[in-house]
């Protein structure tokens, strides 16, 4: 009874000092946010392609518990795995020693890495190959260094959790592991407890193949858009395009400013300058937009565009391949060197259409006091971009690649965490806008003389695309936004993300992200030929959307041939709720060497710090709660027995 009277008085003591450094606790859930603390970040998660995994996870199907130990070069102060917290400037060379260090590898429970600002940008921080995606270039060399800073770790396969931490956790993680070294790893320890299990890991499905069979995983994917200033028809048509999505180590921390956003950038700056010029309706040449999305991973969208080219699905709306007869792309533009940009082209030899662009190109920069050169010609061909799947498909469709660099990427932190707006040059992008918008006009009008100062720029609709897209304030809560969609996030993703329902010309809001939308709205709204009435979702009449229909007002009907056009791997068919794998096609290149990424599901992605005491002690408590229940059996029978007594004596 003593034991008992004495573990009781322990329990209440620790409880009273809980309360009074934590308040009262009123219920189980204030006793576990006093006991816990939850850790906010951004995971790495578990990626899949037809080859294998990718990124991060927990091994097994169980959390991970262990103590947390702040590293400042990669040496381990003690044995024994840990929670490993490690400023930014190590986090490279730390995930390349996983790779190539077993022993050190071993004593790595998770990773926890230090939120970094810019006073960080000056480490090297380009986590992808020195040639990004070089299976997909329509060259035989695939060992130039077109990304020479890559370190060649973002899709690499990791047996452990990694989170990216925001500003607050990192204080409060560096003052938890600052008291365990206080400690010198005696008990008791703070701990953290991952749980970033993967329904793959789950499933034992890892492969895009047997997880897609299983159904424990989703196809990255999303919608590109398509949009032209006319109804597409039989004329000879200059397609213009640019990227939107880009790839990062952490799914939710994916700026990509210069790689690719600057180029969407001026593609939007373009159209917009465009949309005021005379006759542009009634031009010549066709001019028709192409915003790809999943180009970071196997230039999904541009693939699928093809693809539905030649097939004749109903989201390319009737265009045809043969209508093609000029190509130009705007890829990374955001840090020319005094307004120098470079024109690179596939066939040394260029066709005269080819030519035509690069001519025009080169008035339009004269125009506007910029340089434009031609790429060298020992580059073995056209960089990383959206252009080689047109090559891929045929030697016919070739063109123009408008890019900041010659013979390798200018942008140093490439798919990196700091390719974010302060990695940009505004008047860069108002340069290459204006070069771009000018080209056009002159290509569509089939005018070389054609008057270039009445397409004019808007600078301040470019500062306002940087600060929407790519800032935490305003984010897309700007009135540039606004004014077209409700955004779901106040920051803009841009992240590819994966595709949750059945492919559709005409998807709902809810399967698309804000990015998305907006572009959307931006690009019916400027190539728009004729108002229609209100709307609040749909119009009736024929190439008739409802462009900028918000939850706080109504939109307008406008005519527009702006359309979503799925992206998506072309080895995948939705059928009856589910995905399926296709054969690769005949003779289909690109098919055959297609990683058709996919995403593992997960239950949850969460992060805790906790205090945990000597495993010894735990013993000792099971002991001491096992006395307390004999105890307290032994004095309910002796009372039972008591009180029986006492009334058969009464």
């Amino acid at each position: 009874m003593a034991l008992a009277f004495l573990l009781l008085a322990l329990a209440l003591l620790g409880i009273s000092i809980v309360t009074r450094g934590n308040g009262a606790l009123e219920s189980v859930p204030d006793l576990e946010r006093a006991m816990y603390r939850v850790i906010q970040g951004s995971p790495c998660v578990r990626l899949l392609s037809m080859q294998g995994e990718s990124g991060c996870a927990n091994p097994g199907r169980d959390k991970i518990v262990a103590p947390l130990q702040r590293l400042t070069k990669l040496e381990f102060k003690t044995k024994g795995a840990v929670a490993v917290l490690l400023p930014y400037s190590l986090f490279h060379s730390f995930l390349d020693k996983t790779l190539h260090d077993p022993s050190f590898a071993a004593q790595v429970a998770g990773a926890l890495v230090e939120f970094a600002d810019n006073a960080n940008r000056s480490v090297n921080s380009n986590p992808d190959s020195k040639f990004p995606l070089a299976e997909f270039a329509p060259y035989s060399n695939k060992t130039y260094q077109w990304n020479p800073l890559g370190t060649d770790v973002l899709q690499k396969r990791y047996n452990f959790p990694v989170y990216l931490l925001s500003p607050e956790s990192t204080r409060g993680l560096r003052e938890i592991a600052a008291e365990n070294e206080a400690r010198n790893a005696k008990y008791p320890l703070q701990v953290a407890e991952f749980d970033v299990v993967m329904q793959t890991t789950k499933s034992g499905t890892h492969t895009s193949e047997s997880c897609l069979k299983e159904g424990s995983c989703l196809p990255l994917g999303g919608y590109s858009i398509l949009s032209s200033f006319s109804s597409i028809t039989s004329k000879p048509t200059l397609l213009v395009l640019a990227a939107m999505d880009s790839i990062s180590f952490f799914r939710d921390f994916t700026p990509g400013a210069d790689s690719p956003l600057s180029g969407l950038i001026s593609l939007l700056a373009a159209v917009d300058a465009l949309s005021k010029a005379d006759g542009i309706h009634n031009a010549t040449k066709q001019v028709v937009f192409l915003v790809c999305n999943g180009e970071a991973w196997g230039y999904l969208g541009s693939r699928r565009f093809l693809f539905e080219l030649e097939y004749g699905g109903g989201s390319a709306f009737g265009f045809n391949m043969s209508h093609i007869d000029q190509i130009l792309e705007i890829g990374s533009v955001g840090q020319a060197v005094e307004k120098t940009f470079y024109g690179h082209v596939q066939d040394k030899h260029a066709s005269a259409s080819t030519k035509e662009i690069v001519a025009s190109l080169k008035r339009s920069a004269e125009s506007v006091n910029a340089q434009i050169t031609t790429a060298s010609s020992e580059n073995p061909g056209i960089p990383p971009s959206s252009m080689m799947s047109f090559v891929q498909k045929s030697d016919s469709l070739t063109g123009v690649l408008l890019e900041e660099f010659d013979t390798s990427f200018k942008n140093k932190f490439y798919h990196s965490l700091f390719d974010n707006a302060d990695n940009l040059n505004p008047e860069s992008i108002v340069a290459a806008s204006s070069i771009v918008a000018r080209a056009i006009y002159q290509l569509a009008m089939g005018d070389s003389s054609a008057k270039l100062d009445s397409v004019a720029v808007n600078s301040s609709l470019v500062k306002d695309l940087i600060s929407c897209l790519l800032t935490p304030d305003p984010g897309m809560n700007c009135p540039l936004v606004t004014g077209f969609i409700t955004p779901a996030q106040p920051v803009s993703n841009h992240y590819v993300g994966v595709v949750t329902g059945a492919p559709s010309p005409t998807p709902s809001d809810d399967l698309l992200d804000d990015t998305t939308r907006f572009i959307w709205n931006f690009l019916a709204d400027r190539t728009r030929r004729l108002d229609a009435g209100e709307c609040s979702k749909d119009c009736k009449g024929q190439d008739q959307v409802c462009v900028g229909a918000t939850g706080q007002g109504r939109g307008s009907c406008v005519v527009s041939t702006t359309r979503y056009v799925p992206a998506y791997s072309t080895r995948l068919r939705y059928k009856s709720g589910n995905w399926e794998l296709l054969p690769v096609g005949s003779g289909d290149f690109m098919d055959s060497i297609d990683p058709v990424w996919t995403e593992s599901f997960w239950k949850s992605l969460t992060l805790r710090v906790y205090q945990q005491e000597r495993p010894s002690l735990n013993g000792m408590l099971l002991l001491a709660g096992c006395s307390v229940t004999v105890a307290s059996a032994v004095s309910i029978l002796a009372t039972r027995a008591l009180f029986r007594k006492r009334l058969k004596s009464a």
